[in-house]
């Protein structure tokens, strides 16, 4: 077991978690995490130990991409650095497309990566814009 640094893989990866978001499939964004994980932005920070706790933290997402009738979400992959040998830096920016086909600016992010047997797993979340 490797940490990938492979865009084909990393891809599959994201558009699985992009697709889980816009769809509102909390248990399956909740199976993209590692656990203990953590997330961090400017004003908050927050970790969680349990599937539960993942699951929980995308309640009250859901209907915000509802409400704004974005329909597919697209990771570009802007920078894959290796940290170690299970572990990867991610950054991506979001890309949403609304229920028109119009493109909507989406935010930026670093994901740092488990290789697990079963594939990359989320361990931390920085929004960095």
């Amino acid at each position: 077991m490797r940490a990938s640094t492979d865009l084909g893989t990393l891809s599959d990866f994201f558009d699985r978690y992009g697709a889980a978001l816009t769809a509102g499939d909390v248990p399956a964004l909740a199976g993209c995490y590692a656990l203990p994980g953590l997330v961090v932005a400017d004003t908050y920070s927050f970790s969680f130990s349990s599937l539960a706790a993942v699951a929980l933290s995308f309640v009250g997402a859901a209907p915000d991409y509802q409400e704004r009738e974005l329909i597919a979400a697209h990771a570009l992959i802007e920078d894959v650095q290796p940290v170690s040998a299970l572990l990867t830096m991610v950054a991506v920016e979001w890309e949403f497309l609304d229920s028109t086909g119009a493109r909507v600016p989406g935010e930026h992010y670093r994901y740092l990566l488990r290789g697990t047997d079963s594939g990359p797993l989320i361990c931390t979340v920085v929004r960095t814009g």
